[in-house]
């Protein structure tokens, strides 16, 4: 059997999704050894411009093969990353041209990665397995200028369409996702396998090595449009000026916009991305782990990935969320959401919560990475097999 795996990250990039893909063709090898190949068509690392790692561009992993593309330098821009994209599909399309493959497996968040798989599996006569990590034409409807959006939402959800109905199984990151999707695309068969927390964020001990007289509070993640981090971060730091102390960890499109913001203000400290070993450390060093989408109706549908690192630390979760996100929370021990963007909520939020770590033995059990990705998986090897045979 030769399965297909496109993803626009893949391992050692920092992303939600190369996590997700790696595990997954880590956990497809466990299961099938050498009974099944894989082909991987990624990119080389560029999540963040700020963060650059030096991989392989082709590197064979027993039956895994996996194929690196490299990409114009761009940063978070709509345009940077469309010629990103562009340039990542036309390497895809030339890579596959007479290739054949028993089924083809795309993971999306931004739909085009999707799109792509579809086109291909097309091409290539093969059925199409998706992993959608987002709804974009419920986030871009957000996002976009009311002129915008009356030319570009028809195309996009044309797009979306094709793309889905190409599908023969869909799986979805957040049972959020569920209603928008099945209401949409009935005769699709779903899923809904989470994202997880990875073995480098377990075992660890999270306690605190040195008391300082400020609270650290921690974000850790992407600073763009959908975190909204510059509606809420310099309130916050206002508010606690002479008691607690933000580190944010990262990069994106707004991390300017955010510096400008509170370049007044000395108990902010932005960082850039960092390893994932660094990431520990920094967990280990902090008080509250901090998390935050704008107040957008598409991300009341969203489970940020982010929730499952943190909870495996044990320690407080301030989090600006609403929808399923919100509801998720009020289930994991030690964690106080707010109302996004609302920063008289959130003050209320950081007055409540309660310091020190819990345990989450039964919440991290449940959402090992390993096992989320040994079900994705089975998952996607009985699709395959079930096309192989009516083939």
């Amino acid at each position: 059997m030769h399965i297909l795996l496109l993803s626009f990250y893949f391992d050692p990039d920092l992303s939600a999704g190369s996590f997700r893909m790696t595990g997954l063709v880590e956990a497809l090898q466990r299961q099938s050894g050498a009974e099944v190949r894989i082909d991987v068509l990624t990119t080389q690392p560029n999540r963040y411009a700020s963060y650059s790692q030096i991989a392989l561009p082709e590197e064979v992993r027993g039956a895994v093969t996996v194929k690196r593309f490299a990409l114009p330098a761009h940063r978070s821009g709509f345009l940077d990353q469309s010629r990103a994209f562009a340039a990542y599909a036309y390497q895809v399309i030339k890579a596959t041209r007479g290739s054949q493959y028993d089924l083809v497996f795309a993971t999306s968040s931004r739909l085009l990665t999707a799109a792509l798989g579809a086109l291909v599996a097309s091409r290539l006569r093969a059925p199409l397995y998706l992993d959608i990590r987002d709804i974009f034409v419920d986030t871009l409807q957000d996002v976009l200028s009311p002129l915008a959006a009356r030319l570009m939402m028809p195309v996009f959800r044309l797009v979306e369409k094709m793309t889905m109905r190409r599908a023969v199984h869909i799986n979805l990151v957040s049972a959020g996702f569920l209603g928008y999707f099945s209401d949409r695309y009935p005769g699709v068969c779903f899923s809904v396998i989470p994202n997880g927390i990875d073995d480098v964020f377990m075992g660890v001990d999270y306690a605190k090595e040195a008391v300082g007289s400020k609270t650290i509070v921690l974000y850790a993640g992407n600073i763009g449009e959908g975190q909204g981090l510059v509606r809420i971060i310099p309130g916050l730091a206002k508010a606690f000026r002479d008691t607690h102390e933000f580190w944010v960890v990262g990069d994106g499109g707004q991390r300017s916009q955010l510096e400008s913001a509170v370049s007044d203000l000395s108990n902010v400290k932005i960082m850039s991305p960092v390893s994932r070993k660094d990431l520990v450390e920094l967990y280990r060093n902090s008080d509250i782990l901090f998390l935050h989408l704008n107040d957008y109706s598409a991300f009341r549908k969203v489970l940020p990935s982010k929730l499952f690192e943190y909870a495996a630390t044990g320690k407080p979760i301030i989090a600006g969320v609403a929808g399923y996100a919100a509801l998720f929370l009020q289930h994991l021990d030690g964690a106080v959401t707010f109302k996004p963007c609302n920063l008289g909520d959130a003050v209320a939020a950081f007055r409540i919560v309660k310091l020190g770590t819990v345990s989450r033995e039964s919440f991290v059990e449940r959402n090992r990475r390993t096992q989320l990705a040994k079900d994705l998986a089975d998952s996607v090897l009985a699709v395959a097999k079930s096309r192989k045979i009516r083939a």
